[in-house]
């Protein structure tokens, strides 16, 4: 990723001296807005240390929100760099398949490439496509912030959460199945976590892909945390529009949310997220009548399917400032959603 926009807990934070459970996960998304389809590139890695759960995984949901994953259990195929994004899993004599996720500070561009297929039914995916980074996770010309804020450096908070890259345009292209779809100037987005296991529960959505405003990414979620030893929920909004920052977190705004239900599957249906600043007021509504597809995360009994999630999603925004004057509105039909953890019937709503 370009210098200045390598945000904070972008190296790899395994410290075996520490000892205990430990994972760290990586997510990769493009977006094909004339399509009205995403693929969703998912790579952890647990206990690189050994243990009953030591291995790593990919995951992938394509088009139509299809599923495809691949297990890489030597965790000794697994590389992360300590000070920079860059990462790769491979299975050994076994026609390169695994994954590998670079960064390029001189050419300022970041790199995701890879290859899996499901030996059951023959199912493959293989990937190769590059990224100019637009948006961090702050304002563009300012240092990077850490998601979670500063104390995120210190051993506080489990798990950690990180926006890589908020918004970028991605080249290349991705062969699913024998299907090729080709990337051009297609939106792109990254984050990750780290630690001993995901959240209670959490939910999130996601989009860099409105109609009609090209310069606009957002992420929100929230979730059931562990803080040393005890346990807290909180939920943040971020946007990036325009070459400006909008941070709505627990430091600087009040922040709201009610998950709830529209269909039989609960809690699955609708998001609604609001928050306030001294400045600034921001509204999200998330909806879906598609099912979604169960997925795979690091627990404390090893990955298992604890959340759902489509890039089907239909999101819409609204930011003004504090009194009423209009920044922007914006909506999407490719917007990612996803729900995880215990499970939770009705509507989840903050306090």
């Amino acid at each position: 990723m370009a210098p200045h926009l390598q945000t904070p807990h972008s190296g790899y934070h395994f410290a075996p001296w520490l000892g205990g459970r430990f994972f760290e996960g990586w997510y990769y998304r493009v977006t094909l807005p004339q399509l009205g389809e995403s693929f969703a590139f998912m790579y952890s890695i647990e206990d690189p240390q050994g243990g009953a759960y030591a291995g790593g995984a990919v995951q992938i949901l394509g088009p139509g929100d299809r599923y495809l994953w691949r297990t890489l259990p030597d965790v000794a195929g697994f590389w992360g760099a300590e000070d920079r994004l860059a990462l790769s899993h491979y299975r050994r004599n076994q026609d390169g398949e695994g994954y590998s996720a670079t960064s390029d500070p001189l050419q300022r561009t970041h790199r995701n490439q890879g290859y899996i297929h499901d030996p059951a039914t023959g199912f493959y995916c293989r990937w190769d496509y590059q990224i100019q980074p637009l948006y961090g996770w702050g304002n563009p010309h300012e240092p990077q912030q850490a998601t979670a804020g500063w104390l995120s450096h210190l051993p506080i908070f489990d798990p950690g959460w990180q926006i890589l890259m908020a918004h970028g345009l991605a080249n290349g292209v991705i062969d699913w199945n024998g299907q090729e779809y080709y990337l051009e100037q297609a939106p792109a987005y990254s984050e990750k976590n780290w630690g001993r296991s995901f959240p209670k529960a959490w939910f999130w959505l996601n989009c860099n892909s409105f109609t009609d405003e090209p310069d606009l990414a957002l992420t929100a979620g929230g979730g059931k945390r562990q803080v040393l030893i005890s346990e807290e929920t909180v939920a943040l909004i971020g946007i990036h529009y325009r070459g400006q920052f909008y941070e709505f977190a627990p430091w600087n705004s009040r922040v709201t949310w009610a998950i709830g239900t529209l269909s039989r599957i609960a809690p699955w249906g609708r998001w609604e997220m609001q928050a306030e600043s001294d400045r600034y007021r921001v509204e999200l509504i998330g909806t879906t009548t598609h099912p979604g597809t169960p997925l795979r995360a690091p627990t404390h009994a090893g990955l298992a399917f604890c959340c759902r999630d489509t890039m089907r999603g239909e999101i819409t925004l609204k930011l003004t400032q504090k009194h009423g004057e209009e920044i922007c509105t914006a909506h999407s039909t490719t917007g990612g959603l996803e729900v995880g953890g215990e499970p939770w019937t009705g509507v989840w709503a903050s306090a």
